[in-house]
Order: C-alpha cells, then structure tokens, then sequence
C-alpha cells in the first residue's frame, strides 16, 4: 500500500468515530438503527407487493375497467407490466434518499455521544 492510500485511509478513519460496541449506550444506539433500517425495507417491501401482486395480479380484472389516461390501455394490464417496474426503481430512489437522511443522523447520534463521553 503507497503512502498516499494509507493517508486517506488515515483521513476516513479520522472523520468517522470508531464505536465502542461493548458501551450500552452505543449499542442502544445500533439496535435503533437497525430497527429504523429493517422497518424502511419491510414498508418499501409491503408497497412493492402491493403494486405488483396486488394491482398487477390480484386486481388486475377490476382495475382494467379503467383505462390509462392518453393510451388507452387497461389499467391492470399497465401495473402488470409497466406500473410494478415504475414502482420498484421509484422505491429504490426513496430508500436511498431515506437511508441517506437515516445515516447522517446515526452518524451525527454517534459524535454526540463520543463528544459527551469525552476521550
């Protein structure tokens, strides 16, 4: 490894604080992250279901009563093959935005914490 990675390892290292995992107050703190992260991805999970099993399957016969504004096609059929796609990137943008917002303020919860615990 050159000089220069090993600086920016060092760099990274510095700007992120090492968690002491064996403190209760930083483990109450990972299990609260974990919990936020696994109750995100079980909602997104339930919505994606929804739109693609739910209204592509399940409804799909009540919904092609309606058609799709401007094309014409029945609605079930879109959700089958269109809308369930439309949905899971969508919902890949929301969980990277949410997760995003949910890592600065785990990270933010973590400085606190070593900032009021000192050195």
């Amino acid at each position: 490894m050159s000089s220069k990675d090993s600086n920016t390892q060092e760099e990274t290292n510095d700007q992120q604080p090492e968690p002491d995992l064996q403190h209760p107050e930083v483990h109450a703190l990972l299990d609260r992250y974990w919990r936020r992260n696994l109750l995100l991805t079980l909602v997104l999970l339930m919505v994606w279901a929804v739109a693609g099993l739910g209204c592509g399957v399940l409804l799909a016969d009540r919904l092609n009563q309606y058609k799709l504004p401007g094309t014409g096609f029945p609605l079930g059929f879109w959700f089958a093959h269109q809308g369930s796609i439309i949905v899971f990137v969508l919902l890949i943008f929301i969980y990277c935005l949410l997760m995003n917002k949910l890592d600065a303020k785990h990270h933010e919860e973590l400085k606190q914490l070593k900032k009021n615990r000192g050195p």
